[in-house]
């Protein structure tokens, strides 16, 4: 199947998660399944998430999975005729919230390696990107960025397409064009 891994970067606000829901929106079949990484803490974040809901519609299945993405895949990659995960970033925040050091999110990134080479469907990931910042000042954030762009360069590689959104511009960036 061509280009059954999406991946999308961009920055906060770049028009990366908008830019991936059009993408498998124009996939045909009803059973779109849309895994939620976000686990909302706060009012203001329960509204995005009721924002983002209405926004994909009644044809879009949400499952809300912080932590185990790669499970969900290999659950309902047979049963979906396209999986979109959004986003990676939030989820390196939520292995970290649970305390995994390096081995065991390298080990949580090898295991959505395989859920991807394993998919039956199209999976279109979004993430942020987090390297083209200043270096963070304190351990904690320095890590965080370390985690996403090992994750980032992880999926980057085995994904089929990558695409880069700026000012919500898609840029092609994998396959070269």
């Amino acid at each position: 199947m061509k280009n059954k891994v999406s991946f999308i970067i961009g920055g906060c606000r770049s028009g990366k998660s908008s830019y991936a829901l059009d993408q498998a929106n124009k996939i045909k079949g009803k059973n779109k399944i849309f895994i939620a990484t976000s686990v909302p803490t706060d009012a203001e974040m329960e509204k995005r998430v009721e924002k983002h809901q209405q926004e994909r519609g009644e044809n879009w299945y949400t499952i809300e999975e912080p932590l185990n993405i790669h499970d969900t895949i290999d659950q309902y990659s047979s049963k979906a005729c396209v999986i979109l995960v959004d986003c990676l970033t939030l989820w390196v925040s939520n292995l970290m919230f649970h305390s995994y050091d390096q081995t065991q999110v390298e080990t949580a990134v090898q295991n959505l390696e395989r859920a991807l080479e394993q998919c039956k469907c199209p999976v279109f990931l979004v993430s942020n990107e987090v390297g083209t910042g200043i270096v963070p000042e304190n351990m904690l954030a320095r890590q965080f960025r370390d985690f996403a762009g090992l994750v980032n360069q992880r999926i980057a590689k085995v994904a089929d397409k990558v695409v880069m959104t700026i000012a919500g511009i898609d840029v092609q960036i994998k396959p070269k064009t």
